[in-house]
């Protein structure tokens, strides 16, 4: 042990990259094409470890479902859990330390889908070009998201669509083809 007290000798000049010297595949996963999963179904201190391994290049993702120490299926779909998804959130217990847990970090599947359905019915109900604008805007937003926080709080979506939410949308689209479908009587002008 050293007998040194104070600050370390050296300061770092620079944050250590994991991967500083090699450019990664977009298309590999981890890229910008295939970003890892979001950590769900575990508790802060667990989600905050495997940010840690993410952030420093120790994360090593899963290659097939691992088997659930609960149910002994193959049901494990995010790397560092010991159990699935249902069998956490049946017991209330966190997915990785297997710790009693009362909220869970990130959203259910369901919760996810849900929301991909809804959207997926509002794009379909969209014009072409409000589509292209919403699904531009969605994937500026997304990147914008990840890197740095949006400084004003207006967005693109918003000034393209006067809907507050996707139901509203949905519902105003829906009313759209509702006034339309009068429209492909024939009419006779006379």
């Amino acid at each position: 042990m050293s007998s040194r007290k104070g600050p370390p000798k050296h300061q770092n000049k620079f944050a250590w990259k994991p991967n500083g010297g090699r450019t990664i595949n977009p298309t590999e996963v981890g890229g910008s094409l295939r970003p890892f999963s979001e950590v769900t179904g575990v508790c802060h201190r667990c989600k905050v470890q495997i940010d840690w391994k993410r952030k420093y290049g120790k994360y090593k993702p899963l290659t097939e479902p691992a088997k659930c120490q609960r149910c002994s299926k193959r049901n494990v779909r995010q790397a560092y859990h010991n159990l699935c998804f249902g069998c956490a959130k049946e017991h209330r217990v966190c997915a990785k330390c297997s710790c009693r847990i009362d909220n869970t970090v990130g959203r259910d599947i369901s919760e996810v889908e849900a929301e991909q359905k809804t959207l997926e019915e509002a794009i379909k109900n969209a014009r072409e070009r409000d589509r292209r604008s919403l699904l531009r805007a969605m994937n500026k937003g997304k990147s914008q998201s990840s890197s740095t926080t949006p400084k004003n709080d207006e967005s693109k979506a918003g000034e393209l669509f006067t809907a507050s939410s996707l139901e509203e949308y949905a519902e105003l689209s829906r009313d759209d083809e509702d006034d339309c479908s009068d429209d492909d009587e024939p009419r006779i002008i006379g």
